[in-house]
């Protein structure tokens, strides 16, 4: 019987060869850095490189894609790989920044070695990067830093020469398009609707795909839209405390995996570490739940431009096709200048989720301004 040749850990990064190439050529001739920067657009795949990088570096055969290790770092639930987002409002704040140097010279729980991926890098100023700048410069032996930014420029020059840095590249929407397509099953209209809903990102709008959760609170978000017109304030607030649910439904599978993790390291790790790991897990629900947020905001946004194209006559151009005739019956009843404003309110959505405003207050304000904009035209 011929035996199994083992999956990379890169193999969900996709539209990304040159940069698989590089991390695969570097695992495996054992010339992993201790400290990378990936800088590229959203949607890239930096993130999904990332956690792959951990595999290579936790896994006994770098990185399987079969062991436990392996698996715990697929579903987020590795205690030696943290994922680290700002939680200021637009930056890292320093308490962060001073966990993260303590919690890097504790010693692993269960690997050789601890993986900290810090997101938005481009947004580490001041005090917080001055923290941070000595332990990246000097890390212990057994741990990797991954940063990821937005673009090289924006990243401080002192962290940029600290790390290898990987640029990614922003893959065209008809690629990403073709890759989602090939790599999931599904039809080239599916793939756009995913991609769509996922903010571009092939990564997130595979998993989208797979998520019959995520797929129904589109519908949901769908059928408000389509009410817009005749909603009185009731059914304005009733769809914001829908949709906040609905957006947070996914979330059930993520504490059902944190609870586990907690269980099965009861036995072993002391009152002291089980509290760091209740706390990670803390955070890392916000963010998946700012993650979902985010989600539903895209698919908002995608909504209303398809609006905004029929009215432009555009209507080949139309993504959600699968919710056509409710696009085309608004669209005739509006104007461009209208639908302009309504994707700007979805726009301050998102800027009020990222200065953490209460949820619930940022849908009942998007669907009251969307709901204006259009009344107003009647």
């Amino acid at each position: 019987m011929t035996p199994t040749t083992p999956q990379s850990p890169f193999v969900n990064l996709l539209g990304q060869d040159r940069v698989r190439g590089f991390l695969e050529t570097a695992v495996k001739s054992d010339r992993v850095s201790q400290a990378y920067l990936f800088v590229g657009p959203p949607g890239s795949g930096k993130t999904e490189a990332a956690y792959g990088l951990a595999k290579a570096a936790l896994c006994k055969d770098g990185g399987c894609m079969s062991c436990d290790t392996c698996i715990r770092i697929s579903r987020r639930t590795h205690p030696d790989v943290h994922y680290i987002a700002p939680e200021g409002i637009s930056s890292y704040v320093v308490g962060q920044i001073r966990e993260l140097i303590h919690d890097v010279n504790l010693a692993p729980i269960r690997a050789s070695k601890k993986v900290y991926i810090l997101d938005r890098v481009d947004l580490l100023g001041g005090a917080s990067a001055n923290a941070f700048l000595k332990t990246l410069e000097e890390p212990p032996a057994d741990v990797v830093f991954i940063l990821l930014g937005r673009t090289r420029e924006a990243v401080m020059e002192t962290i940029l020469s600290r790390c290898q840095v990987v640029p990614f590249r922003r893959i065209p929407a008809s690629e990403s398009i073709a890759i989602l397509a090939q790599v999931s099953g599904a039809d080239a209209e599916q793939a756009a609707i995913a991609l769509a809903s996922c903010g571009g990102s092939v990564t997130k709008a595979r998993s989208f795909l797979l998520s019959p959760s995520r797929m129904a609170v589109r519908k949901d978000v769908l059928a408000i839209l389509d009410r817009m017109l005749y909603a009185d304030d009731l059914d304005i607030l009733d769809a914001a405390k829908a949709l906040l649910g609905a957006a947070k439904a996914p979330l059930a599978d993520v504490r059902a995996a944190q609870e586990q993790q907690l269980k099965e390291g009861a036995d072993y790790l002391s009152k002291s570490v089980m509290r760091t790991l209740e706390e990670r897990q803390k955070r890392e629900l916000t963010v998946r739940e700012r993650e979902g947020l985010f989600e539903l905001f895209s698919i908002t946004r995608s909504w209303l431009r398809d609006c905004l194209i029929v009215v432009s006559g555009g209507e080949d151009l139309m993504v959600n096709t699968d919710d056509s005739v409710s696009i085309t019956r608004l669209s005739a009843q509006t104007t461009t200048g209208a639908i302009a404003r309504a994707i700007e309110a979805t726009d301050t959505a998102v800027s009020r989720i990222s200065y953490n405003v209460n949820p619930q207050l940022v849908i009942e304000a998007m669907l009251f301004d969307i709901r204006e904009v259009f009344q107003c035209q009647m």
